[in-house]
C-alpha cells in the first residue's frame, strides 16, 4: 500500500442467500480526497461500504487500512443517526468524545453546530442531526471518514452545506468515502468515483473523466456509464 492510500480492497464477495451483493470488487481510496461511490438502488454500495467499514464481513477478498496513530481508524456517519433525543447537542458529542479523550467543543465547531450545543437532539432539523453525526464520526480524529448518503433527505441549501464540510475534511487531510444520489453534488465535490452497478465496478474515474465520457453533466448523463441503463430508473431496496 502507498503513502497515499488510506485503504486498500481486493476481490470482495458478499452474497446473501441466493442473492450476490459484491462481486468481486476491488478499490482503492485515496488519503486528502473524496472518493464517491454512486450507483442504482441495490446496486451494492451500501453493502461495499459496510464491508469496508468492517460492520459486515466479505465471503471472500481482503481489506487492508494504511497504519495510523489515531484514536480510531475509522469514523462513520450511517444514513439515518439517532441519538438520544432529550440530550442538547453538547452533552450528545461529550458522551462520543470522551470515549476517545476528544474535545467535544472543536468537534461542534468543526461542522458548524458550536453556535447551538444547548439545543436539545430532538429541536434539530434533519440537516443539523446530520451535521451532529458527522461530528461524532470525527471523534478521535479518524484518518478515514466513511459517510452513508450525507445528503438523504435534506432540501438543497441544506445539502450544498453538508458536502462543502465534507469537501473540507478532505482538505485537512483525511480519507472521505461517501454514497450519494446528490449527483450535482458528487461531480462538484468528488476527486474520484466509483460507479457500482449489480455489485460489480462499472465504471471509475474522476468527475471529469466521467462526464467527458459521457458527454454532460453527471446527474443528467449517469445512466450512460450503466451497462444496463433501465437499472437507475425506479426502484427502492437496499443502496
Amino acid at each position: 500500500m502507498t503513502d497515499d492510500v488510506a485503504l486498500t480492497a481486493t476481490d470482495l464477495r458478499r452474497s446473501y442467500g441466493d442473492v450476490t451483493a459484491l462481486d468481486g470488487v476491488s478499490i482503492d481510496v485515496p488519503t486528502d480526497s473524496v472518493t464517491a461511490l454512486i450507483g442504482p438502488n441495490g446496486s451494492g454500495k451500501t453493502t461495499l461500504l459496510e464491508v469496508l467499514l468492517g460492520i459486515e464481513r466479505p465471503d471472500a477478498g481482503t481489506v487492508d487500512y494504511a497504519e495510523s496513530d489515531a484514536g480510531r481508524r475509522v469514523g462513520y456517519l450511517p444514513q439515518r443517526p439517532t441519538f438520544r433525543p432529550d440530550d442538547t447537542v453538547r452533552e450528545t458529542i461529550a458522551f462520543y468524545a470522551a470515549l476517545v479523550e476528544d474535545d467535544p467543543d472543536r468537534l461542534l465547531e468543526r461542522v458548524g453546530l458550536d453556535t447551538v450545543p444547548d439545543r436539545r437532539v430532538s429541536a434539530l432539523s434533519g440537516g443539523m442531526t446530520r451535521l451532529l453525526g458527522i461530528a461524532q464520526a470525527l471523534a478521535g480524529d479518524p484518518p478515514i471518514l466513511a459517510l452513508d448518503e450525507p445528503a438523504s433527505g435534506l432540501d438543497p441549501a441544506v445539502s450544498d452545506r453538508i458536502f462543502r464540510v465534507v469537501d473540507s475534511l478532505a482538505a485537512d487531510g483525511r480519507a472521505v468515502l461517501l454514497t450519494s444520489h446528490a449527483l450535482s453534488l458528487v461531480e462538484r465535490t468528488a476527486d474520484h468515483v466509483v460507479v457500482v452497478e449489480a455489485g460489480g465496478v462499472a465504471t471509475r474515474g474522476s468527475p471529469a473523466a466521467l462526464c467527458e465520457r459521457t458527454g454532460g453533466p453527471l446527474h443528467e448523463t449517469f445512466v450512460d456509464l450503466l451497462s444496463e441503463p433501465t437499472a437507475a430508473v425506479g426502484g427502492g431496496g437496499e443502496s
